[in-house]
């Protein structure tokens, strides 16, 4: 996998050209043949004619969330996420255009039509479901709230209430710190969190429960625990633009998602980065 160009959101222009990771996929795969059928049909501004005109469909996602989309030593993108949406550019017959961004500007990019799909680990929320539509789920994850290993002061949600928690400003995680009543600090990446965590200079912080595992087996030492576990899974889609000009597409993804999960393919790469299978709510 070649180095990727780490642009923000507010620097991205069409002069730029970024290298992607990925390959692409024969047109004969069957999503690919499904979208092609639907391309064939689709009316101007059609969002899925375009992608699969120019060859690329671009791809937002923050590049600094372990395990999801990061860096490895080498500074190349990898990450569940990255193979994930290398997998579903397969299916369409095109390749991944990967563009790395804050959290709020990944959004932003989205409703501005900078990106086409968003692909980092993203909830669906009732708030988000009126504003996007999302693909089918492809991963299932439970919130952990994360506290230092000797603090025993929180052990339900409801004790959030009145402590200091970190993380991305307008994240699912911190609007559900603030839904039980903590305050939130923003930042800018998981190791920023777990920084002013193990400093003591915030009582705990919500994240994904698989992100959790990762952390400690990177940092076996770390004083860390999860302290409250979610019983529900939260269900990880792909969200786009609402509307008729993306409808083709959403199909499409469904389709890839779909056929991914049956051959095997988002088991294998779960098992990869999180040393389970969160493909399936089971």
């Amino acid at each position: 996998m070649k180095n990727l160009t780490k642009l923000t959101a507010l620097t991205l222009t069409a002069a730029l050209a970024l290298t992607a990771c990925g390959s692409s996929a024969a047109a004969t795969a069957p999503a690919a043949e499904s979208a092609a059928g639907s391309t064939a049909e689709a009316a101007s501004g059609d969002l899925l004619s375009e992608i699969q005109a120019k060859g690329t469909i671009t791809v937002a996602m923050e590049g600094t969330w372990a395990p999801w989309t990061y860096h490895d030593e080498n500074d190349n993108l990898v990450g569940y996420d990255v193979e994930v949406a290398t997998e579903i550019a397969k299916k369409l017959g095109v390749e991944p255009q990967f563009v790395e961004g804050e959290w709020d500007g990944l959004l932003a990019g989205l409703d501005a039509g900078r990106y086409d799909i968003m692909v980092n680990g993203v909830d669906i929320t009732p708030e988000r479901a009126e504003k996007y539509d999302f693909s089918t789920p492809y991963a299932f994850n439970r919130t952990a709230v994360i506290t230092k290993a000797d603090d025993d002061s929180i052990n339900t949600l409801e004790d959030l209430k009145g402590k200091k928690t970190a993380n991305t400003i307008s994240s699912t995680y911190a609007e559900l710190a603030e839904q039980y009543g903590a305050t939130v600090t923003g930042v800018d990446d998981l190791n920023q969190t777990f920084e002013l965590l193990l400093s003591g200079r915030i009582d705990a912080t919500l994240n994904a429960e698989m992100t959790f595992y990762d952390y400690t087996k990177e940092h076996p030492d770390a004083n860390v625990k999860i302290a409250v576990l979610t019983d529900d899974a939260n269900q990880i889609a792909i969200p786009m633009r609402k509307g008729d000009e993306t409808a083709t597409l959403r199909t499409a993804i469904d389709a890839a998602i779909d056929e991914l999960r049956a051959d095997g393919t988002l088991k294998a790469l779960s098992e990869k980065y999180f040393g389970r299978d969160i493909s399936t709510e089971e």
